[in-house]
């Protein structure tokens, strides 16, 4: 007869999926472990938001004020007579040198004009303020 096994064993009819099952979990855990590695560390700075912002040249360094007012070189921690001495040195072996400052937006104000001033002090005539992009601003609100 028609679908009737030879053998007498029944034919399997469903699919064990167990295997699959432990098989994703396995890849799961190893994509949790190893993005873990991947992710580096960042120092929390929260950028004001800005529609002109523009990204930096790679003959540029990176000067980052905190909220409370503790300074970064290129992610390093530094202070401030130590990044003017760094600034001075590398202002020396290039003259073109640009410097992009990202303050907290939390940061004192005082304190980004004393670092803008020691910037442009020791010979970086090229700097920019690290802002993040705001969505443009809507047309109809200024009507």
């Amino acid at each position: 007869m028609a679908g009737n096994n030879q053998n007498g064993e029944e034919p399997i009819t469903n699919i064990n999926v167990t295997p699959l099952v432990d098989i994703t979990l396995v890849l799961l855990i190893i994509f949790m472990v190893t993005a873990t590695f991947i992710v580096s560390p960042q120092i929390k700075v929260e950028l004001p938001k800005a529609v002109t912002a523009e990204t930096s040249d790679p003959q540029t360094f990176s000067i980052v004020l905190t909220k409370d007012g503790e300074l970064y070189l290129n992610g390093t921690k530094t202070d401030e007579a130590q990044l003017e001495a760094t600034i001075v040195e590398r202002v020396k072996n290039n003259p073109d040198l640009q410097a992009v400052i990202s303050a907290d937006k939390m940061a004192y104000h005082g304190d980004v004009i004393k670092l803008i001033d020691m910037v442009r002090r020791n010979g970086v005539r090229k700097f920019a303020l690290n802002v993040e992009a705001a969505p443009p601003p809507d047309k109809k609100a200024t009507d």
